[in-house]
Formats: structure tokens, C-alpha cells, sequence
């Protein structure tokens, strides 16, 4: 095992080119670019026995991915922002015929007015295609996620596609250093397989055709339990990861000292790495506070925040996913998690970092105080904006 000091994206492209993948589509967008333009680079050096395609939009390169997948290929690339909401229409048909695609998105503002810093309204908007959807605090886990989205996705039990996440220049282009495992042992983690739902000119059949409406709702439902499933499979997959790699960041969440916790933080992304420093400056204040990150977003957590957070008088609930109109996005369905429970924790969200707006921990602390304060006075819920 080698370990480099590499950005988010080089990590990304590191990940693609050690699970040996079959075709990259590729087309430009900040912050992602550098991620194809290094998998360029190894295919232009005959390191990678890749397809390199360009393509003249993201739309296409989806398009591409879908194609190579129902060839057989295993397939990969990369986007952000408005790349990805161009895909939109593609992302619904490459869920809907259950291809085991890997993608990377770097977290970006959509416009208008224009951005190129990092919230989730990019990857928020594609929450309902039916792509697993997988949030990282740093660069190890961008590495490590892309591997087990391999594992994960191409598992027949799941065959849904898997969406890497990772926030633009706040993970992009920052660099740390990163533990590369050699390929061979990648690949017996994650070999290649003969699909089976590769195209195949002796036994034909046809994809994505015209379905009447019980098929068509069948189809569907099938999805959703795909889905659930693959909260089993994602459990094995980051298990029988740790046993040969030795690092863990999570199955579905990740937890920070809630052993004992009387209040608990709940964030995604980036943010996760912000909250457990938070733990710690309010832990020395003498506040019994724990945090748990949510790694996958889709399928969402709900039985685990259910048992971590049972016991807890406040949650504080980061976003930076905004759903106009109703809130904070992840407060949203913590709340729907928590419903069932006889006596649910006070839940106070908060919807900070949209449009890159830096969130130190000593921020976080300071939005935890605030609800652990009005805990002591009234169990309220509320949503309030950081401008």
C-alpha cells in the first residue's frame, strides 16, 4: 500500500483507474475536471485500459455510460452542478434499467445567480431517480467509497447506480494524504463479474421498452426494494472492507462519542468532519454532546438515527440542502425518523454553507449551545437560515 498526498478529485481518479474501469465518459466542468483529465492521462499512458469518450455535453455522458453498462462495461465518470442536472432525464433511465453505474459529483451551487462553490442543490435535486447516494467527509472516504460503490452497485441483489459526493474545492481541491491499496487487492475486493444483464446477440430481449401501467408500477416497486436491500449489502460491503483494509467510516452513518450523549448532532458531508471537532470543544465545556454524520443519504438511515437518537434530549441538524418553502432537506427526514419514536428528541435544523459559505466547528458549537439552551426552556422545533 502507497499512500500520496492527492486533491479530492485526483483521489476520485485514482479510484476509477484502481478499479480497472472499462469506459469513462468525459466532459468539463468546474470543480470536477481535473478528475477526467488525470483518468485521461493514465489512458493516454496505457496505465489504464480504458474507453476515454468525449462527449459534448453531460447529457451525452451519461447517455455514453448508460450504453457502455448495458454492454457489460463497467463505467465510470464524473460531473457537478449544472453538469448533473443536465443529466437529469438519463440519471431516471439509468435507474430504471438497474445499470451498476459510478459517478462522482463535486458538490456545487446550482444558479442563478451563478456559483461555483459548493451546497447539495445539485445532488438534493436528483434525490427521487433511484441512485444510491453516498456523502464524504474527506478524501480517504472519496477513495474508498468509489471502490465499495462497485462492490455495492454491481451486487445482484442491488443493481442500482451509485452517486459519490464530495464538496467542491472543500474537498476538490484541498490536498491530504490518501492510502492507495495495490489494484490486484481492489480488484479481489471488487472483481469484475460477467453480468448478467449485458446485451447478448444470441439470447436478445429488449430494454426500456413500452410497458403498460401494472408492469411499469411493478418495475418501480422493484426499485424501491433494491434499495432497501442494499442497506444489508452496504453494511457487508464497508465490513468485509474494514477486514481487509483496515479503515471504516461508516456503514450508513457514522458516529462521534454518542455513547453518552444527552444531545446529538446530526450532519452530512464535510460538515461531519466540522461536527466532531464541534464534540469535542463542547465536550470540554462539560456538554454530553455526540454527533452522527449521514453517509448515504439514499437509501436514507432512518432505523439507525431511530436507535442512536432515542435517548437524546436535542437534536441540531446541519443542512446544506435547502428545500424552499419547508426547509432544510436532511432536518426534514430526520424529523420523519424520529416520528415513530414515543417521546422524540427536540429537532432544531439549521441550513448553513450554501453557496460555499465557510462553517468552521466553532460555529457549529456555537448553533449548538443555542439549541441546547432553548432545550432547557421549551422543546420547539425550528428552522432558521445562516445568511
Amino acid at each position: 500500500m502507497s499512500t500520496e498526498i492527492l486533491n479530492g478529485n485526483h483521489t476520485a481518479a485514482y479510484a476509477a483507474f484502481l478499479c480497472d474501469v472499462d469506459v469513462v465518459a468525459a466532459y468539463p466542468i468546474t470543480p470536477q475536471t481535473p478528475v477526467v483529465e488525470l483518468i485521461a492521462e493514465f489512458v493516454e499512458s496505457g496505465r489504464l485500459k480504458a474507453r476515454f469518450i468525449r462527449v459534448e455535453s453531460e447529457h451525452s455522458a451519461m447517455s455514453v455510460c448508460v450504453g457502455a453498462a448495458f454492454a457489460g462495461a463497467r463505467t465510470f465518470t464524473a460531473t457537478a452542478s449544472q453538469g448533473l442536472a443536465l443529466m437529469h432525464e438519463v440519471l431516471h433511465w439509468a435507474a430504471g434499467a438497474r445499470l451498476p453505474i459510478v459517478m462522482c459529483n463535486v458538490n456545487r451551487a446550482l444558479g442563478s445567480p451563478w456559483s461555483i462553490w459548493a451546497d447539495y442543490s445539485d445532488s438534493a435535486a436528483q434525490r427521487d431517480t433511484g441512485w444510491l447516494q453516498v456523502y464524504c467527509k474527506d478524501n480517504q472516504e472519496i477513495l474508498d467509497s468509489v471502490i465499495q460503490g462497485y462492490r455495492i452497485s454491481e451486487d445482484s441483489r442491488v443493481l442500482l447506480p451509485v452517486m459519490v459526493c464530495y464538496e467542491g474545492f472543500i474537498l476538490s481541491h484541498t490536498y491530504m494524504p490518501v492510502h492507495l491499496p495495490p489494484r490486484e487487492e481492489i480488484l479481489d475486493y471488487a472483481p469484475k463479474k460477467k453480468p448478467s444483464w449485458a446485451l447478448n446477440f444470441d439470447a436478445p430481449y429488449t430494454h426500456g421498452n413500452l410497458v403498460l401501467p401494472v408492469h411499469f408500477q411493478h418495475l418501480r416497486r422493484q426499485m424501491h426494494e433494491a434499495m432497501q436491500m442494499a442497506r444489508k449489502v452496504i453494511v457487508e460491503a464497508v465490513d468485509e472492507f474494514r477486514k481487509r483494509f483496515g479503515r471504516f467510516h461508516g456503514a450508513l452513518v457514522e458516529t462521534y462519542q454518542m455513547e453518552d450523549a444527552e444531545h446529538a448532532i446530526v450532519s452530512i458531508g464535510s460538515l461531519g468532519a466540522e461536527s466532531f471537532l464541534a464534540v469535542d470543544l463542547l465536550r470540554e465545556e462539560g456538554l454530553r454532546v455526540g454527533a452522527v454524520r449521514v453517509r448515504f443519504y439514499r437509501p436514507f438511515p432512518s432505523e439507525e438515527l431511530r436507535q442512536l437518537l432515542k435517548e437524546v434530549h436535542s437534536v441540531t441538524v446541519f443542512d446544506r440542502f435547502a428545500s424552499y418553502g419547508k426547509g432544510g432537506m436532511l432536518s426534514v427526514e430526520v424529523r420523519d425518523a424520529l416520528f415513530e419514536l414515543e417521546d422524540p428528541p427536540a429537532v432544531h435544523g439549521y441550513i448553513v454553507g450554501l453557496g460555499g459559505v465557510d462553517v468552521p466547528y466553532t460555529v457549529l458549537a456555537d448553533f449548538v449551545r443555542r439549541t441546547v439552551k432553548d432545550y432547557a426552556k421549551v422543546k420547539r422545533r425550528e428552522e432558521v437560515i445562516m445568511l
